[in-house]
């Protein structure tokens, strides 16, 4: 594979990768800029481990490679709030302890930020739709639901 430079857009700061252009993103993510929060899970894009906000949407970054998201703003968990200050969806799932292995919990928080971005008032199937292809082996789902509810009205009052 013949590798060049790329430009990314990762958690608001423009970073510059060596890498080969079809190189999946979760790679660079986890190997080249050290982000832990996307997890690696099936590969094929399909239990959502992987997941970070494109463009403010939620996606599969084993799915995508690093060519396809230059010029575009990719945020991980990392990006969306820190220990000290974290986001209003983190705060939930902390507050609704909406964990058990946290294997999930990257792209639980992903989708859950990604839905709230687009519509802060969700119906509780929008909120299970939005969910829906996030794989979680552990039962925390009650838990989970409740966490995403609970960010919706964290961000409500906040505005």
């Amino acid at each position: 594979m013949t590798t060049r430079a790329l430009s990314l857009n990762v958690n608001g700061e423009m970073r510059i990768i060596q890498a080969a252009p079809e190189t999946p993103l979760l790679y660079i993510l986890r190997n080249d800029l050290e982000l832990n929060g996307p997890k690696f899970g099936c590969g094929l894009g399909e239990c959502g481990a992987c997941a970070v906000l494109v463009d403010g949407r939620a996606v599969r970054s084993c799915a995508l490679s690093c060519r396809a998201m230059e010029n575009r703003e990719i945020v991980t968990l990392e990006g969306l709030g820190r220990i000290a200050d974290p986001h209003p969806v983190q705060q939930a799932f902390i507050e609704m302890e909406a964990a058990q292995c946290g294997y999930c919990l990257n792209g639980m928080i992903i989708a859950t930020a990604g839905l709230l971005k687009r519509n802060l008032n969700p119906s509780e199937g929008e909120i299970r739709a939005a969910l829906a292809r996030q794989l979680c082996r552990c039962g925390a789902h009650v838990e989970i639901l409740a966490a995403a509810r609970r960010a919706a009205d964290l961000m409500r009052a906040a505005q």
